[in-house]
């Protein structure tokens, strides 16, 4: 059984029926919220029994949006690993270094969450068709889940996306369209066909209950750090789901009462060099991006221009006391190897980026050392060796 009573606007707070498809607030131009019954779930939800259920993201189906379980579309994703980095700690002058590895997913990366969780939906509301523009690994999960739900699946992706993206939505059955230029020129296809056919669009953020799925993120990290949280996050944001879902669980779990210590953590955004919306804007003091002309990145899934929950992102760091900074594709690499070298983790350039940025906080003294971080992974290197007409090397 789920909690979830309606959707809300993030902006003007306006409410939408949960009965039927909902996109995002067209007077607002702004992404809603999936909102539950939070007194009742404090009654009658008892945070410690979700321990001993089938491991998987599913076994908070109380706090995610699908009603029915029948209507679940799972590959077994969530329940990622928590790994302590100690050598990356020491090789940094950290003391509690970890690392949540979202590359164990389906499909390896973090985006099968919030698919597993959109696609469930669409499925309870008898969508068959649907849309979306992508990076990469999104296109992958979207492709694996519609899949397993018997739905259509049309994919725009640049042309020079990841080829472990392109094969893998193919071989899922999805109708795969490689276009020229970044994820906003795939968006604005995508979009136009969606319209055109009927298609419903599963874009970050135009959709409302892909964020759900990775919000589990945060329910994960409270319950392993036993209901406490970290003193800072370092994320890599591009569209900046995970990001914005962690901090609503966090929300939802002060609300819920399950928090040891209510103090929230410093989220800090990290962006490559060559595609740094949110970094540009927060040290602006603009509380939104300006799209960025030229995106460039070996990391894919950060070179989005500008994100749809731009608003969102900038007002949680600065919620949140966080920070934003962004490095260059020569430490991206540099950190993967480190990674790889020092904890035996090959991680996608997005999740080395976070190391990077870890390495940059401390030489600042942005972080003290005995501050608890967590970095996030978001998904496998292996995906990423050939990209568009470029093979990455390492040694």
């Amino acid at each position: 059984m789920s909690y979830l009573t309606h959707l809300e606007c993030t902006v003007c707070r306006k409410h939408f029926p949960i009965n039927q498809p909902q996109t995002y607030c067209a007077a607002c131009n702004a992404p809603l919220f999936a909102r539950y019954d939070l007194e009742l779930a404090r009654k009658t939800l008892d945070r410690d029994r979700f321990r001993n259920r089938p491991p998987g993201m599913w076994r908070w189906q109380e706090m995610l949006p699908v009603l029915e379980e029948e209507h679940i579309i799972t590959l077994g994703e969530g329940d990622t690993p928590l790994l302590r980095a100690d050598r990356i700690a020491s090789l940094t002058g950290m003391q509690q270094v970890y690392i949540k590895d979202e590359s164990l997913n389906p499909t390896g990366s973090f985006k099968a969450r919030g698919l597993s969780a959109a696609i469930s939906k669409a499925k309870e509301l008898n969508i068959a068709k649907v849309i979306i523009p992508t990076a990469g690994n999104a296109g992958g999960a979207l492709a694996a889940y519609a899949a397993r739900a018997g739905m259509k699946a049309i994919i725009y992706m640049p042309k020079d996306t990841p080829a472990a993206n392109i094969i893998e939505s193919r071989i899922a059955g999805a109708e795969v369209h490689l276009v020229e230029g970044l994820i906003s020129d795939a968006a604005r296809l995508a979009a136009e066909r969606g319209q055109r056919e009927g298609c419903f669009d599963m874009s970050t953020f135009k959709e409302p209950y892909r964020c759900e799925g990775k919000k589990v993120m945060g329910y994960e990290l409270a319950e392993a750090f036993d209901w406490k949280l970290p003193d800072a996050i370092i994320y890599p944001t591009g569209g900046g789901t995970g990001l914005v879902g962690m901090w609503k669980a966090f929300q939802e779990m002060i609300s819920l009462g399950w928090l040891e210590d209510t103090r929230l953590p410093r989220m800090i955004v990290v962006q490559a060099a060559g595609c740094a919306p949110v970094v540009k804007a927060f040290h602006a003091g603009s509380p939104v991006c300006e799209f960025w002309v030229g995106a460039e990145t070996i990391a894919s899934g950060l070179r989005v221009p500008k994100s749809f929950a731009d608003r969102l992102i900038l007002q949680i760091l600065r919620d949140s006391n966080g920070t934003a900074l962004a490095v260059s594709d020569e430490e991206i690499m540099n950190a993967q190897k480190l990674l790889a070298v020092n904890e035996g983790i090959f991680a996608a350039p997005e999740g080395a980026a976070t190391l990077s940025a870890l390495i940059k906080l401390v030489q600042s003294k942005t972080l003290d050392s005995q501050e608890r971080v967590v970095l996030f992974n978001t998904g496998a290197g292996l995906k990423y060796l050939e990209t568009g007409n470029r093979t990455l090397t390492f040694i």
